[in-house]
């Protein structure tokens, strides 16, 4: 008897472990319902800016990208909509394309048509916009954010503390708190700035998840413009 419930509790303490690890993954799911995937529920959006140039020299060039023929800084990596934890993605339940006229509008701030597309089918249907609306959204918000002149137009390479770029973006944009912004990196090159909005885009909202993955580096590369 002592021995089958030795047994027993060993079963339920790998129960109880498996619960929890995979409770993280199903956290999204557990507090909406039966599906974290449905378009309009979320709490948050999450603009991400990416720097061009480190996108280029990690993975662009391998690729013959386009982009990386072009003077771009800062491009619209993505517009995402975000849970307190996790974030839906892929909600298309209508197969919905993005039209050709809105692709076109704005290669000026998203750097290929093809990261347009896949951003609109992961992210986008999660917002519960039209694709013209979704991208009108992007660009709104890209519009409202000054770069800080440090960064406006790197001619040359130079290495940069992440957090003093932080902390320039947040004295460039009046209310940008702390905790509403996170700058990543890869382990060599900064690669991206996020910055949290209220699903309404009136303000910035705080977003400890997305701040927890700020880059940790004391000093980071910052890869000159191209194409100039």
């Amino acid at each position: 008897m002592h021995l089958r419930r030795l047994l027993a509790r060993a079963v339920l303490a790998c129960v109880v472990v498996a619960c929890t690890l995979s409770g993280s993954a199903a956290f999204a799911q557990s507090r909406y319902g039966r599906s974290a995937d449905e378009p309009g529920r979320f709490d948050f959006y999450v603009l991400t800016l990416s720097w061009s140039p480190s996108y280029c020299e990690a993975e662009g060039d391998r690729r013959n990208d386009i982009q990386c023929e072009r003077p771009f800084s800062f491009v619209v990596h993505g517009l995402w909509p975000q849970h307190d934890r996790g974030y839906p993605a892929d909600c298309d339940a209508r197969g919905q394309r993005v039209p050709e006229r809105v692709l076109d509008t704005n290669t000026d701030i998203f750097p290929s048509k093809g990261l347009m597309i896949h951003e609109w089918r992961k992210h986008g249907t999660c917002s519960g916009l039209d694709p013209e609306a979704y991208f009108n959204a992007a660009r709104a918000l890209y519009k409202r954010v000054s770069i800080p002149a440090s960064l406006a137009g790197v001619i040359a390479p130079k290495m940069v503390d992440p957090d003093a770029v932080e902390a320039e973006f947040r004295a460039a944009n009046a209310g940008l708190a702390a905790e509403a912004i996170a700058v990543t990196c890869d382990n060599r090159r900064l690669r991206e700035v996020r910055i949290c909005y209220k699903r309404d885009l009136s303000g910035y909202v705080a977003c400890p998840e997305v701040d927890r993955a700020a880059c940790r580096a004391n000093r980071t590369y910052l890869p000159a413009v191209r194409g100039r």
